[in-house]
């Protein structure tokens, strides 16, 4: 059964990640069709049940027809037969008659067949609600991977607006170093030239930040996104390490249960050759405008004159149909074999996908460790080389060039974090668990 979390959204208040999920859940229109059709699939299945109980059909009818009739028989097929007794001659002339019946159908053995469908039908609904869990997976690791796109993105504008603010303090200062005359006066245009470059690049990051924010509002069906930037994501690094046991792939279970279901058809199909009992009883009545020895008085078919009853069993037995159900079984089994190759597939592909993740998870955490030590270094880096230039010790490349690996070393270790969060993710990913990432998220 698929669980929905809805979660109320207050206009104005900052949602976290894991609200940002239930909403997505309960909100995105592909989902809202997914649980349906769930729920579809669960009334098929009470629908295939109710087959087990009998039909009662009432029926009347007044008709307008000539009384003209032969005996012998004659195939049904494209006529509609006649009651009563042959008549002397043709007479055109139309009489009334009319007529009401209770009908009861009932199987109360079809022997497997009743069944098959219901497992069927079963089946059927396990693929629905299989699809439906892939389709919540798969949305749930595209809207935290948006969300981490979003986050990355306030990160980087937040460092090249330091970068902006470093340049403008830098261009002042070499404005005073260039009329005192300790730097030449081509400084200060280079310098004004890297305050536009930074100023364009905060710019760029800015107009990314607003994509982003667009992609994961549609994700989570709402008109404008109001999310917490969680900032612990870029000063604390995951710990656990994943878990190791091995759980059901959602896209393993959605194959499996297209397999189960045509499984199921091979059963209702190899079913159709066994014998069906049926009991059936009935009560009617008949009034006609021609009376048992020829007269004629139209209007006494308004109203019924004789009324029988009926009871009886049947019991069909399908004697030609063995060679039409055995192709229908081997083409039924060749599909089956086909499904089974694609969840092998999926299998082999999900386990490689699980080594590739396992090597990103060890070598994220490893870049991550390492990178606060390069962000240290090429901040004394800079320090040193804007010291030695404003006291004449370095020149202008000297300083951009320090300059540039500062800023280049704060995003690398800005993102090795949030990589090793993502690396976390994949894990999760290819082990269709997402607990193992939430439960570290705080």
């Amino acid at each position: 059964m698929i669980v929905v979390f809805l979660s109320i959204a207050v206009p104005g208040r900052a949602q976290s990640l894991s609200e940002l999920l239930r909403q997505a859940e309960a909100n995105y229109p592909l989902l809202k069709a997914k649980r349906l059709e769930v729920q579809a699939g669960e009334s098929n299945t009470a629908v295939a049940k109710s087959t087990a109980m009998p039909s009662l059909d009432a029926a009347y009818q007044l008709n307008l027809a000539t009384y003209n009739n032969i005996t012998g028989m004659a195939s049904t097929q494209f006529l509609v037969p006649m009651t009563g007794p042959p008549s002397a001659s043709n007479n055109y002339q139309g009489v009334l008659g009319s007529a009401g019946s209770l009908l009861l159908n009932w199987e109360p053995y079809t022997f497997g067949q009743r069944q098959s469908r219901i497992d069927l039908a079963r089946a059927n609904w396990r693929y629905y609600q299989a699809d439906a869990e892939q389709e919540i997976f798969s949305h749930q690791v595209n809207v935290i991977t948006t969300y981490f796109d979003v986050l990355m993105a306030k990160e980087l504008i937040n460092v090249f607006r330091k970068n902006l603010d470093r340049t403008a303090e830098n261009a002042r200062a070499v404005r005073i170093l260039v009329r005192s005359g300790m730097r030449p006066g081509v400084d200060t245009a280079l310098f004004n030239a890297e305050f536009l470059r930074a100023k364009i690049e905060l710019m760029q990051y800015r107009k990314y930040l607003e994509t982003r924010e667009i992609a994961l509002s549609e994700l989570v069906a709402v008109e404008k996104i109001s999310y917490t930037a969680d900032s612990s994501f870029f000063v604390t690094l995951p710990q656990q390490e994943p878990d190791s046991s091995s759980s059901i792939h959602p896209s393993v279970q959605w194959f499996t249960r297209r397999l189960e279901i045509q499984q199921r058809e091979r059963d209702v199909v190899a079913r159709t050759l066994n014998p069906k009992l049926s009991a059936w009883g009935t009560a009617y009545g008949r009034g006609s405008g021609v009376a048992y020895n020829g007269a004629v008085n139209s209007s006494d078919g308004l109203s019924l004159s004789r009324y029988n009853y009926g009871v009886g069993l049947q019991l069909s037995v399908p004697l030609l149909r063995f060679v039409e159900v055995n192709g229908r079984l081997r083409q039924q089994q060749a599909l089956i074999r086909a499904q089974e190759a694609r969840v092998d597939q999926v299998k082999r592909r999900l386990d490689k996908a699980r080594e590739a993740a396992d090597a990103g998870w060890s070598n994220a955490l490893e870049v991550a460790r390492d990178s606060p030590l390069l962000y240290q270094s090429a901040q004394f880096s800079y320090r040193s080389l804007l010291t030695r230039y404003k006291s004449g010790l370095a020149t202008y490349a000297d300083l951009m060039q320090a300059q540039y690996g500062f800023v280049k070393a704060e995003v690398e270790y800005k993102k090795s974090y949030l990589d090793a969060w993502r690396a976390l993710l994949d894990e999760a990913t290819v082990r269709g668990d997402l607990s193992l990432f939430l439960n570290q998220v705080k």
